[in-house]
């Protein structure tokens, strides 16, 4: 019988090389050319991509270098930070299924619930006021990462070494990665609020990567797909995250495969504070910028 990860891999191998395809007619036949990046572009892609595999997700940095840099027009944004991961993200998501022991069940239907998250839970919450859910994910995951801090000092039980869940919290951790696939449409990433739920229900931090990884690789793949039939990218600086990112995947799957425990729980407290910062200081940001208008979405 095939093994619920072998599903998942052989899944993601389809999704990527359809996913290549749609890319290169895009940039072959689709009036759509690309130039080689520049090494600010490869390197941007080195780091950020470095980063996300250690769980500090690069959708916000690359943005914020892609305005500060006038890098890339901010229509064209989406899709190229889309198109521009999936490769790496798909890299990151084979090594750790591959690599790091996790439950199949668990990590079957984690990755399933946030796949189709994304795809029908997005038309939910894309209805929602932004900021606002925002400022709430930006709150939880401070207190998140309180609950977390305290754990690591051991002045309150908490985390674990549990490779899977079962039970109740199986069904709370699904429904958890739906919301998460959900929230993905609004630009808000799934690798810290993931990190700190699962930590927090019980598993061993690590086991938490390949779910996030699979999940992420599954959205980006499918909705780079979409981003690249309509042309909404630039593919210079997409090629830029592609190559620069593979390698800066490889080095970082390795340190997070290698760390030990406490180590990953120390950087999972940095990994969903630097989130909720970067998550509160953008809807602060929205607030002042629509002054008498903060109430409309």
């Amino acid at each position: 019988m095939t093994s619920p990860v072998t599903l998942l891999l052989v899944g993601l191998a389809v999704a990527g090389i359809a996913f290549l395809f749609a890319w290169w007619r895009s940039a072959t036949t689709g009036g759509h050319p690309h130039r080689f990046p520049t090494p600010l572009q490869l390197g941007l892609g080195a780091v950020t991509l470095f980063f996300d595999t250690l769980g500090i997700g690069n959708f916000a940095t690359c943005t914020a270098a892609f305005r500060t840099l006038k890098m890339v027009r901010d229509e064209f944004i989406p899709g190229t930070l889309n198109v521009g991961s999936a490769v790496p993200q798909s890299l990151e998501a084979f090594v750790f299924l591959a690599a790091i022991a996790v439950d199949p069940l668990t990590v079957l239907l984690l990755v399933a619930a946030g796949a189709v998250g994304s795809f029908l839970g997005g038309r939910i919450v894309a209805g929602l006021p932004r900021r606002y859910i925002q400022i709430g994910m930006g709150v939880a995951l401070l207190v998140g990462a309180a609950l977390m801090f305290m754990t690591n000092m051991r002045w309150i039980p908490g985390g674990g070494t549990a490779i899977g869940l079962s039970g109740a919290w199986l069904v709370a951790a699904v429904a958890l990665n739906f919301v998460f696939g959900a929230l993905c449409a609004l630009g808000i990433g799934n690798y810290a609020p993931s990190l700190i739920a699962f930590s927090l229900l019980g598993m061993d931090p690590r086991a938490a990567f390949p779910i996030m990884a699979g999940s992420a690789a599954y959205m980006q793949a499918l909705s780079g797909i979409a981003f690249v039939r309509h042309g909404r990218y630039d593919g210079q600086a997409a090629l830029g995250l592609t190559l620069g990112g593979v390698p800066g995947v490889l080095v970082a799957a390795y340190l997070v495969k290698t760390l030990p425990l406490v180590a990953i729980r120390w950087l999972v407290v940095v990994a969903v504070l630097y989130a909720s910062v970067s998550l509160l200081r953008s809807a602060l940001a929205k607030v002042r910028a629509a002054g008498p208008q903060s109430n409309r979405r």
